[in-house]
């Protein structure tokens, strides 16, 4: 999951919508921490486990429902920034 919201708030951060938002590494940390504490764990111990859950996780619903949690977060870490 952590790889997923990485890669998704590394995008969101990049795109138009998001430019007078902070991008330093404290707000975008911020930002992955609160996506994280939003979703579900997915634990695994091995590589086959981690591309199990990869293609689990990477769906077209999941996705979005993981880029609502990365939105929200976006906005709260940009409403009191820790810096």
């Amino acid at each position: 999951m952590e790889e997923i919201v990485r890669s998704l708030v590394m995008v969101l951060m990049r795109g138009s919508e998001y430019q007078m938002i902070c991008k330093c590494p404290k707000c975008e940390a911020d930002i992955m921490a609160l996506t994280l504490n939003s979703v579900p764990s997915h634990y695994v111990t091995s590589s086959f486990g981690r591309e199990a859950a990869y293609e689990q996780l990477n769906t077209k619903e999941n996705l979005e429902w993981i880029n609502k949690r990365i939105i929200r977060a976006i906005h709260v870490v940009s409403k009191y920034p820790k810096h």
